[in-house]
């Protein structure tokens, strides 16, 4: 059985179906990348898996538990992580101690004056900035830091609960090149080595090519293809939503 099931998804607004009967599996080990042109309900089925909009009609299997609806922070102590297209980090904290913020959350700790959290969970703070690559940068002030390197430290803080599933809201949105496919290659590593799910919308065509194991495709509201890089970039409905009957997408393309 996959990690994630979703089951005839649907979502109204108004006279608007912005997910209209949506449905795909995803299992464990897995990088699957959700697209679709502007206005194609990726940002509102994303949400939906994350509890931040509640569905009007489908299941939302996590490890066999349907969680749709449910609070987001019920969602985050099953094991579901979630970065955001803009980066929340504290800047005026350093790297570690956002990462021991989060670890400190979940674990429902509650600290006051006389009991400072510095030293709390460092331990197991520094293991995760080491997983990202930033271990070396753990005592630097967020607002320093290159977006690239806030990108990794949002990655050590979404992986502070221990997710199965990670949630990845367009995780390369304003990054350079090189930034981009470092990122990626370091997502694609963790799900290869921690076994993580792993969704992820993006606008950058030259990452999803290069690291997606999977593509699913909206175009308003509906599911109108799923399948590897190469079969969806030849799905004519998925040609001809994006740039017209005939053409194809480019790998360097930032159009999703």
């Amino acid at each position: 059985m996959s990690l994630l099931q979703v089951r005839h998804l649907a979502k109204s607004f108004g006279g608007v179906r912005a997910v209209d009967d949506v449905s795909f599996d995803l299992p464990a080990g897995q990088l699957l990348a959700l697209l679709g042109p502007n206005g194609a309900g990726k940002s509102t089925c994303f949400n939906m898996l994350n509890g931040q909009i509640k569905p009007d009609a489908g299941e939302i299997m996590f490890e066999g538990r349907d969680i749709a609806g449910m609070q987001p922070r019920e969602i985050w102590r099953m094991g579901v992580g979630r970065t955001f297209q803009i980066a929340a980090t504290f800047h005026s904290m350093t790297v570690i101690e956002n990462v021991q913020m989060a670890l400190i959350s979940y674990e429902k700790k509650l600290f006051g004056l006389w009991r400072p959290a510095r030293e709390y969970l460092r331990d197991q703070a520094m293991a995760l900035l080491a997983q990202v690559g930033m271990a070396d940068q753990a005592d630097r002030a967020c607002s320093v830091l290159s977006y690239g390197d806030v990108k990794r430290v949002e990655l050590a803080i979404a992986l502070a609960n221990k997710p199965r599933l990670l949630l990845m809201d367009e995780p390369t949105a304003g990054m350079a090149s090189k930034e981009r496919h470092a990122l990626l290659a370091l997502t694609k590593k963790l799900v290869v080595e921690q076994q993580l799910a792993v969704l992820f919308t993006e606008h950058s065509m030259d990452v999803v090519f290069a690291f997606a194991d999977r593509l699913i495709v909206l175009a308003r509201g509906k599911l109108i293809a799923e399948g590897d890089a190469e079969s969806v970039r030849n799905h004519p409905l998925v040609r001809e939503v994006y740039f017209g009957t005939g053409s194809t997408f480019s790998d360097t393309a930032v159009t999703a």
